[in-house]
């Protein structure tokens, strides 16, 4: 029924409106020297009718056969009218019969040539040849084809201001303006990159001031430039353009565009703004950015965006890791707090608080538990997190519980408001999770509800994820799936509940990684282990080098790796880059050695450990082999680089700390792998778990609770089954 429906609706379309049914005009006597043009026009024709195959003998407007006859029979009775229409007209000369003649055949090889590079498809046929006729009388006519571009499809003006006959009409310059106006409106990314074309475009100061309320920052890119373009841009007389024109020409004019919306509405001015960009690297002016955000969060909440807002953010994260978070985490080894957090003395809880969430994968462990998290409710004169949160219109709320959860303050922070505010604060850390463009959101409740041990807050946040799964009336809409996904993810936490998560969800096993997914053509497992030389790095190093110093491996030493493999069981190599000096990079100079080994020799590990502080693994993950099945994180707050890791390895079993990493726990989780894969034995990582656990003995038990087995890895996992999901579709 609904395909009657569709075919239907197409062929009223044309029969009213496209098809122009007449009576097919006599064809006067050809002459002789016209005989070849009006062949080539038929020519033309025939092969129209073998576009889309070349045994079809019309065009396949609908897929209709009885359709399709009748719209290309009205085609050529058209074009055969045209061509009678020149040979009896008698006002035209030789030469303009001959033009003419030349023009219908070039406005049907224009068909023919967009058609094949997709630009057009059959429907455009028709009303191209209605258009061309229009276009046609109208410049034997003396006037403008203007009006005729202006009222049809962009591919049609195209196909008419190209066509040989129309070339020296009166308003072919006009239509060519106006063609550039309808291709920027169609492709309002490329406004400007269009308009480095045409900059003397006469309809270019309106579209330059769309392109400025569209894309400000790429506007500005396009001022700066002392080319054409960028001259016409200082030349618009609109306030917008005019402002962003002039920080464009100043030297400091990025420092400035944070504030881009607060300008253009007159709240501020540049000279009240200058003192603090004269000095960027000061307080002050991540002060501004701070109360500019605030200012910003507030109408977002009304549903008014502002300008370059996510210039801001991009601002505020830059100078909330440069100027605080950096100083903080290279002195985490003073035992001195006061020292440790000088930097932070000046800043008030909203500073501090948007240290946190724009910081989040930049701030170790301690620099948050110990430094900006308990100085927010220090500074408050009513230290109550919900307060806090008001102050700051609910911004980056979701990321901050997030953090919370991961770094075990969650309790602390929901206990500083009143239970009922709390219960509701977390009902709506889950709603809405289908409205945001990203699954930024999804995943840190995934990842929050991993970290939280309490199960009546858990019981909550399952609660919330099932009615919100239930208003979703959808079932195949992104709402669905993502509450879909998380539901089935956290009942898979309670054993009780016996959810296959795997076989539901259509991932790779998650609770297993069998052995056979980690070898390479010859059955052997690969390891490689990134090593850094910092002060640390003597200790476990040493202690990884003797557990593999007895009769079951045998090490190979070379000057800038070790290479270990296994002299009992199963094959097994273990590639460690040495320690070496990191001041000199000499360590980072041995990974890249190993690296071009490994592609000299083919080799690709399937397991990769990352020994080392957790501001090295930038390094790590940018040399991370996308062979990768099992990722090691032995760094502080590894947790935090699952997305940048699932960016390289999609499916990989990512083991990482929420917290303090500790040398002994790497090494018991190193020696409990490489010891089940040398004995044969796929992975079992709950039972892997208990191992560990045992291992470690008490005095790392703590430590240990906050590493995250793949199993619990949920944001992983999340990420892992909404791709597949997605895929199906």
């Amino acid at each position: 029924m609904q395909v009657k429906k569709f075919f239907a609706g197409i062929i009223s379309l044309f029969l009213g409106s496209l098809l122009f049914a007449q009576t097919e005009l006599p064809m006067p006597p050809i002459p002789s020297s016209h005989e070849y043009h009006h062949e080539v026009i038929l020519n033309t024709i025939a092969s129209i009718a073998k576009l889309h195959a070349k045994t079809d003998t019309v065009l396949p407007f609908t897929g209709n056969a009885a359709y399709d006859a009748a719209v290309f029979r009205s085609v050529k009775i058209r074009v055969n009218n045209l061509r009678a229409k020149v040979e009896s007209n008698e006002a035209l000369n030789d030469y303009a019969r001959f033009k003419w003649l030349r023009g219908i055949n070039e406005m049907l090889t224009g068909f023919v040539s967009i058609y094949r590079i997709r630009q057009a498809n059959a429907s455009l046929l028709p009303p191209l040849v209605k258009a061309y006729e229009e276009a046609m009388n109208t410049d034997i006519a003396g006037n403008s084809i203007e009006p005729i571009v202006a009222e049809n499809a962009l591919e049609i003006g195209g196909v008419l201001i190209d066509n040989f006959a129309l070339k020296d009409n009166r308003g072919i310059n006009a239509s060519k303006d106006l063609l550039v106006l309808k291709t920027c409106q169609r492709n309002p990314k490329e406004i400007l990159n269009i308009l480095t074309r045409y900059p003397d475009n006469r309809y270019a100061d309106s579209l330059i001031t769309a392109a400025a309320f569209r894309d400000q920052e790429e506007l500005y890119r396009y001022a700066a430039v002392p080319n054409a373009l960028g001259r016409k841009i200082q030349s618009v007389n609109h306030p917008l353009v005019k402002i962003i024109g002039r920080l464009a020409l100043t030297k400091t004019g990025r420092m400035y565009f944070p504030f881009l919306d607060n300008l253009y509405k007159g709240k501020i001015s540049m000279d009240s703004i200058t003192p603090y960009v004269v000095n960027d690297s000061s307080t002050g002016y991540y002060k501004l950015l701070v109360k500019t955000r605030i200012d910003y969060a507030q109408r977002m909440q009304r549903g008014d965006t502002p300008m370059a807002a996510q210039v801001l953010t991009n601002r505020l994260r830059s100078k909330a890791v440069e100027l605080f978070i950096n100083d903080i985490n290279a002195l985490h080894d003073e035992p001195n707090e006061n020292i440790r957090f000088k930097k932070l003395e000046e800043l008030g809880p909203e500073e501090l608080y948007y240290l946190a969430v724009m910081g989040e994968e930049e701030i170790y462990t301690s620099s948050f538990v110990v430094g900006v998290y308990p100085r927010i409710f220090q500074r408050m004169q009513i230290p109550r997190s919900d307060s806090l949160l008001q102050l700051l219109h609910g911004d980056y709320y979701r990321k901050f519980i997030k953090i919370c959860a991961a770094y075990n303050t969650l309790d602390n922070f929901l206990g500083r408001m009143d239970k009922p505010v709390a219960e509701n604060l977390m009902r709506y850390f889950v709603n809405g999770l289908e409205a945001g463009t990203t699954l930024e959101d999804a995943v840190d409740v995934a990842d929050s509800y991993a970290s939280i041990y309490n199960k009546d807050l858990r019981k909550l946040i399952l609660a919330q994820v099932q009615t919100n799964l239930k208003k979703q009336t959808d079932l195949q809409s992104r709402g669905a799936l993502i509450y879909r996904l998380l539901n089935t993810i956290f009942l898979s936490l309670d054993s009780t509940n016996k959810v296959d998560i795997a076989g539901t969800l259509g991932i790779d096993p998650v609770y297993v990684m069998p052995k056979k997914n980690l070898q390479d053509s010859t059955g052997r497992i690969i390891v490689q282990q990134f090593s850094y030389g910092d002060k640390d790095a003597t200790v476990y190093f040493s202690a990884f080098m003797s557990r593999f110093s007895n009769a079951n491996w045998r090490i190979i030493r070379k000057p800038q790796w070790v290479e270990i493999s296994s002299a009992r069981g199963a094959p097994i190599t273990i590639y460690a880059n040495l320690p070496l000096d990191e001041t000199q990079e000499l360590d980072v100079q041995a990974q890249d050695s190993l690296l071009s080994y490994f592609e000299e020799k083919g080799i690709a590990p399937t397991i990769v450990i990352h020994r080392g502080h957790s501001y090295y693994l930038p390094e790590t993950i940018s040399r991370l082999p996308s062979s990768a099945k099992i990722v090691l994180l032995g760094s502080c707050g590894g947790y935090q680089k699952l997305n940048d890791i699932l960016h390289i390895c999609p499916t990989a079993h990512i083991i990482s700390s929420k917290q303090v990493a500790a040398g002994v726990v790497n090494q018991s989780l190193i020696d409990a792998i490489t010891e089940k894969l040398r004995a044969g034995q796929d992975l079992n990582w709950e039972q892997l778990w208990k191992t560990v656990q045992v291992r470690v003995g008490a005095g790392y038990r703590d430590k240990f609770e906050d590493y995250i087995p793949p199993h619990k890895n949920l944001g992983a996992i999340f990420i892992m089954a909404y791709d597949k999901a997605a895929h199906k579709k």
